[in-house]
């Protein structure tokens, strides 16, 4: 079992010939050493944030180098590839876009496996296939690495204020040194069970978010037709019966709320295209909203949508109508 005391080398050292169970609990204990962050995108970018205003020292990489400026100017120290990251840290966070992405970080040329030290916990927030992380997990063990899948929800304003929901798959006897840096991001830390089970509940969550927010659209355009303003239809709405995370918190109109992606023109967020691709694994479970909601995605992707924010939902439907 690799459970060795991650930031403390000269400890490490003493005990690798005594390594047992009670080292998993010391984990947690580690000091406040160098933590990978790999993805500096609208999540990444917070939540590596949060870990440096925790008093993490954060060694950061991505693929485009423009968005490890402003990490750089508060002090982290930015290096050209995940493999060099993994050479440098031995706790790293990766938070990707697909699971392409996560292949490649990990498993490329120069991926984190290439240069990854035994003990290392590498914990994934992407949200990819389960069975991505699943293999992922099984190149990281063999290299004596832990992988965890932690995706998370809450969205950009959750990342920035460090109030993320993480959903954690991976070795039980881990999720003590996992939540040690997840809870710097998040308020909320759920261990569902081994590799993969975090990525299901996501998908899960997911899909679900999907419906919402297009019932969402549909709602708030009936009531703007029907002559209702759609600020007081949106507070009606949250204080009864069909209040729901996209009215209340993430309304797709134009104008009912501030620092949403749609009083921005549906700029930043998550994308259309993120949540056409990755948020929906069919299995033999009959979902016929779930498959509705999916093609309604894809078709936002093909007429212009695929880089806004998946609450444009509200735009393309009143593109459809005609207005």
């Amino acid at each position: 079992m690799a459970a060795i005391l991650r930031g403390s080398r000269c400890l490490a050292e003493k005990c690798h010939n005594h390594v047992n169970a009670a080292q998993v609990s010391i984990r947690s204990m580690a000091s406040k050493t160098q933590v990978g962050f790999i993805g500096l995108g609208n999540m990444g970018n917070p939540m590596a944030k949060n870990l440096m205003k925790h008093g993490y020292p954060v060694i950061a990489s991505d693929v485009f180098p423009e968005s490890c400026k402003e990490l750089r100017e508060l002090g982290a120290q930015i290096l050209d590839s995940p493999a060099d990251v993994a050479d440098k840290a031995d706790r790293i966070v990766t938070m990707l876009p697909s699971s392409p992405n996560v292949i490649d970080v990990y498993t490329g040329p120069n991926g984190i496996l290439k240069r990854v030290k035994k003990g290392s916990l590498l914990i994934d927030s992407s949200t990819i296939d389960p069975a991505v992380s699943k293999e992922m997990a099984v190149a990281a063990e063999k290299l004596g690495a832990v992988f965890m899948d932690a995706p998370v929800s809450g969205g950009v304003g959750a990342a920035t204020s460090g109030k993320l929901t993480f959903m954690v798959g991976g070795p039980e006897e881990e999720f003590n040194a996992a939540k040690e840096l997840l809870s710097c991001m998040g308020a909320n830390v759920v261990y569902c069970g081994q590799v993969g089970t975090g990525q299901a509940a996501k998908i899960c969550n997911n899909m679900l978010l999907a419906i919402g927010m297009i019932g969402t659209a549909e709602t708030m355009n009936l009531g703007i037709r029907l002559g209702l303003d759609p600020k007081l239809l949106a507070k009606i709405l949250n204080m009864s019966s069909g209040r729901c995370w996209s009215s209340d918190t993430y309304n797709p109109v134009p104008g009912v709320m501030e620092g949403v992606p749609s009083a921005n023109n549906y700029q930043g967020g998550f994308g259309t295209t993120l949540m056409a691709k990755v948020c929906f694994v069919f299995t033999f479970t009959p979902v016929p909203l779930g498959s509705l909601a999916h093609q309604i995605y894809r078709m936002m992707c093909a007429r212009g949508y695929a880089s806004k924010d998946f609450s444009s939902v509200f735009q393309f439907l009143r593109e459809e109508e005609g207005q």
